[in-house]
């Protein structure tokens, strides 16, 4: 994937969706009849050809027996993991020394807090 490339949200779905069902050793047959879609769709689910509405997501989530809120979850996991660029921390400014300011009064303390964001 090139580097201002983004993965297609449906293609992201169709591999998490697969990666559930493929750990749960069933087949697609089993998903689809259970999801009530064809085998061919839920194939073409799977590899990122068809984008399922949001009640076939859901019919075929309740297949797998995972949350839809889960399903999304890891989507967007593996999306922020596809796109996220490596962070690079910005140099950090020497701490400069506090001038004195003007002259205390005697029995006073100077002390100085300096906050930094």
């Amino acid at each position: 994937m090139a580097d201002n490339e983004r993965p297609l949200l449906r293609t992201v779905v169709g591999r998490v969706l697969r990666r559930h069902r493929l750990d749960q050793g069933r087949t697609l047959a089993e998903v689809a009849r259970e999801a009530n879609v064809s085998v061919q769709y839920l194939s073409e689910v799977e590899r990122g050809r068809k984008e399922p509405s949001s009640e076939i997501l859901a019919a075929v989530c309740d297949a797998l027996h995972i949350e839809l809120s889960d399903l999304l979850a890891e989507v967007r996991f593996d999306l922020v993991g596809a796109v996220a660029p490596v962070l690079r921390l910005a140099p950090v400014a020497p701490v400069l020394p506090v001038s004195p300011g003007p002259p205390q009064q005697p029995g006073r303390s100077s002390s100085v807090m300096l906050l930094a964001a």
